[in-house]
């Protein structure tokens, strides 16, 4: 059996953990980050990015933006479309100045890898039976398997950036802990198509038919989603069935036409909110989707991961420094605060923009009247600007 030692163990390299152990290094605080999946895998898996401005900012603090400047697109804008027509939500105007990049999630983590790796911090790939001890005393236990052989790491913390499937929540008695859960009654059908951008800002649209949403990968490469049932069988989605619908749904009096071409991916998602309280239990801290979710409409799941392990950070560092565990002992307050207020506006966002299964036409009249006040008034406007491109960490 192989037995090492660190600071913190870092279950997950996802960008809760990744993030973590780069703010760590900067502490000059050592950690070992352990990934069930390989590299390629953690790389190559596609999944959308909007980066609230803080994030932008902390990516740059730590050295690892310059590609994202180069080739992510800043957005200073959003547009609702609903009733044929389209109302720009002037997101920088809104809020001094403040915006949100389009970069891809995996991108940020080609990054934030590329930065441990060269500056000689340990990353684990492809581990498997990750198991936790000891997480009660001063001294936890990560043993796992790499290679075929036991491994055990012993360190002060135990960080759980592991995703919702993780074992990390798991090692907290369930007696310990409360979830809150939504569930909502529809998915999203989500596409890559090969295409110019149809749009220079985000399109958020509402539709009797339901939901939909045009954003831009790259130059030459679009993504788009449908609200659908989450149970649909994907392969009743033709491309053309999937271009028709989204033509439909964003449909303009002045004739706009969503630019067109090979469609390269497609999947649908379930969409749901969950909250997990609290995020800490003796050394063990929870970060990013191990102790919440949101639904995808307010591009939030990454950007709270990294509010959380900027919690978590200052207060591991404030322990090893001043032997004080103060912020230690507030994390899952201070973090939850910025949970709830991201979670609230999520659920907005999703109940504003999307048809339910029981709606009746008393509710279709109460959701255009929230569209057309939120577009209306500057103060609504304001609150969705202010949202959109993030409170501050310490919110």
């Amino acid at each position: 059996m192989d037995q090492m030692n660190t600071y913190v163990g870092i279950v997950g390299a996802g960008p809760a953990g990744l993030f973590l152990s780069l703010l760590l290094a900067r502490e000059g605080i050592g950690s070992i980050v352990l990934e069930c999946r390989s590299r390629e895998e953690v790389e190559t898996t596609i999944r959308a990015g909007v980066l609230e401005q803080g994030t932008m900012d902390l990516m740059d603090e730590l050295g690892v933006g310059e590609r994202m400047h180069r080739e992510g697109a800043v957005h200073r804008g959003i547009e609702l479309r609903f009733d044929g027509a389209g109302h720009r939500i002037d997101l920088s105007g809104l809020t001094d100045g403040r915006a949100i990049a389009l970069y891809a999630q995996h991108e940020v983590l080609k990054d934030l890898i590329a930065a441990n790796l060269r500056d000689g911090r340990e990353i684990f790939f492809g581990i498997s039976e990750v198991r936790l001890s000891e997480i009660t005393s001063p001294k936890p236990r990560i043993q796992f398997k790499r290679n075929g052989e036991e491994v055990t790491i012993e360190c002060a913390f135990v960080a759980g950036c592991d995703g919702y499937h993780g074992v990390t929540r798991l090692a907290i008695p369930a007696s310990r802990l409360t979830s809150y859960s939504r569930v909502y009654p529809f998915g999203w059908l989500g596409i890559l198509m090969e295409a110019p951008p149809s749009s220079d800002e985000l399109i958020y649209g509402y539709h009797e038919r339901g939901f939909a949403l045009v954003s831009t990968r790259n130059p030459k490469l679009q993504r788009m989603y449908i609200q659908c049932d989450a149970e649909d069988d994907i392969e009743r989605w033709t491309d053309e069935a999937i271009l028709e619908e989204l033509q439909r749904r964003l449909v303009t009096a002045d004739g706009w036409r969503l630019r067109v071409g090979p469609v390269t991916s497609k999947t649908i998602v379930a969409m749901r909110s969950v909250v997990t309280e609290p995020m800490q239990f003796g050394r063990l801290f929870l970060a990013g989707d191990a102790a919440h979710i949101v639904p995808a409409t307010g591009a939030k799941g990454l950007n709270l991961a990294i509010s959380d392990v900027w919690h978590l950070s200052r207060g591991l560092a404030r322990f090893a420094k001043q032997s004080s565990s103060d912020l230690l002992e507030s994390y899952s307050g201070h973090c939850l605060r910025r949970v709830w207020r991201t979670e609230h506006f999520s659920w907005w966002m999703t109940s504003m923009l999307h048809r339910f299964p029981d709606d009746d036409a008393f509710q279709q009249r109460l959701r255009r009247s929230q569209l057309e006040y939120t577009v209306r008034s500057r103060a609504a406007s304001t609150s969705l600007a202010e949202n959109y491109v993030g409170q501050p960490f310490d919110w």
